[in-house]
């Protein structure tokens, strides 16, 4: 079973493709874009593994989304991307993490 991750982002057209993009690993992708859409991720999947958020969402948007998520699923690590690389630096931040957080540590 593929582990699934939370992708996070303000413009449903720029997590839709790194999800595209990144469709060859062994990852199974779920897109929210504002409160409501995380809420209903994590109450709809429990089988999310982890949460990699875009740097184009404000910080208060940001900050009260983190909330959301430690508040209803403790277990689950947050990346949070940084602002310097822009929208095109989503793509290998996403896949850095998900290949450190998720399918080198399968293979340990």
């Amino acid at each position: 079973m593929k582990p699934v991750v939370l992708l996070i982002g303000r413009l449903p057209n720029v997590v839709a493709d790194v999800a595209q993009q990144l469709g060859h690993l062994p990852i199974e992708w779920l897109g929210a874009h504002d409160k409501a859409e995380v809420i209903h991720q994590l109450e709809s999947e429990p089988r999310i593994s982890c949460v990699v958020m875009g740097a184009g969402l404000d910080d208060s948007v940001r900050g009260a989304l983190i909330g959301v998520i430690a508040s209803r699923r403790p277990d689950l690590c947050i990346h949070v991307k940084d602002r310097a690389s822009g929208p095109e630096g989503l793509l290998p931040f996403a896949a850095r993490v998900v290949r450190h957080e998720l399918l080198e540590r399968a293979t340990e």
